[in-house]
């Protein structure tokens, strides 16, 4: 067999590809074998190289549940993330997009499969390179408080931007995802994508976070009590929080006016996250000038996803999705 120069450059950076994804730390991983036949990421990148900052007094232990009893059908959710990292999707036939994507969990841990895989491999069917996020929880003692998922999120559209060309995506072609906590973290990040919430590690770091595009999903946003999701407000701000650091994490009340244009998605008939924290986003947006596309559904309830969605109307919403992402220059 003959091997020219073209097939060794290709096997060199195949073999370097394969390395860098060897020292990575692996994608969450549940006690129980996953049996739906659906493949599972394999590639992730770390968010911090020397170790995520601010790390906790009482050492974590990442836990994945397996909340499902139905062997064809997991329903993972992880916590005690010490190593905050991205599980990658890439698509046989990239259109030069990306989507970094938040899953939910009520800031108590991050689900895997229902908002994270099942959307990406999704997307990744439909071209655009997708990162699952597993960001570090606020109430588990890091240093950061309130703010560590956001720096997470910050840090990963730094990273994804600086290795576009490795994934054949265009830098500046990368939208964010987020489902319910999740949506708190990606409608976080499109308010204050510029805020100083680490202190710079490498010259990543002076690459901008702020997504082209922003789709919080029936998300958490206001942290005003009573509008609030009990749950997420507690383990983000702690009980009792002031009206201050209320304020500084409801991302309506912080939307500047270069925020990224907007995709909301809620079901009116969620018992969990009201809709209304759909609807003040919205209203600060188109207070902001910020282009916001918006759909209610009547029912959906709470956490649909993909899954959730099948044979309602809601189901429609990831082609709602595509199509508005299409006309604004991601698809």
């Amino acid at each position: 067999m003959t091997i020219d120069r073209r097939s060794m450059i290709l096997a060199g950076a195949a073999t370097a590809i394969a390395g860098a994804v060897r020292a990575q730390t692996p994608p969450p991983v549940a006690a129980r074998a996953v049996s739906h036949g659906l493949v599972e990421p394999v590639e992730t990148i770390d968010l911090w190289p020397d170790g995520a900052p601010g790390v906790p007094a009482v050492p974590l232990v990442e836990t994945v549940n397996e909340r499902s009893t139905d062997p064809q059908l997991s329903d993972r959710a992880v916590f005690g993330i010490s190593r905050p990292r991205m599980a990658v999707f890439r698509p046989d036939r990239p259109n030069g997009a990306a989507v970094l994507v938040t899953p939910g969990g009520g800031y108590r841990w991050v689900v895997i499969d229902k908002e994270g895989y099942e959307i990406a491999r999704w997307l990744s069917a439909r071209g655009f390179t997708v990162f699952v996020l597993f960001y570090r929880l606020p109430g588990e003692g890091w240093a950061a408080g309130a703010d560590v998922a956001l720096a997470d999120a910050q840090r990963a559209m730094r990273l994804i931007r600086h290795r576009a060309s490795d994934f054949g995506v265009d830098p500046l072609r990368v939208a964010a995802m987020g489902f319910s906590a999740g949506g708190h973290v990606c409608a976080d990040l499109a308010a204050r994508f510029a805020a100083p919430v680490y202190a710079p590690i490498d010259r990543f770091d002076a690459l901008s976070a702020r997504p082209m595009l922003a789709a919080p999903v029936y998300p958490v946003v206001s942290m005003v009590d009573g509008i609030a999701h009990a749950g997420s407000r507690l383990h983000l701000l702690g009980p009792g929080p002031s009206a201050a650091l209320v304020a500084a994490h409801s991302p309506d009340r912080n939307v500047p006016a270069d925020a990224p244009p907007h995709f909301l998605l809620h079901a009116e008939d969620d018992e969990v996250v009201p809709v209304e924290n759909s609807l003040l986003l919205r209203a600060a947006l188109r207070a902001r000038g910020v282009p916001v596309e918006t759909h209610l559904f009547q029912h959906g309830g709470h956490g649909f996803g993909l899954r959730k969605a099948i044979g309602k109307p809601v189901e429609a919403w990831p082609e709602l999705f595509r199509d508005w992402a299409a006309t604004m220059g991601l698809g």
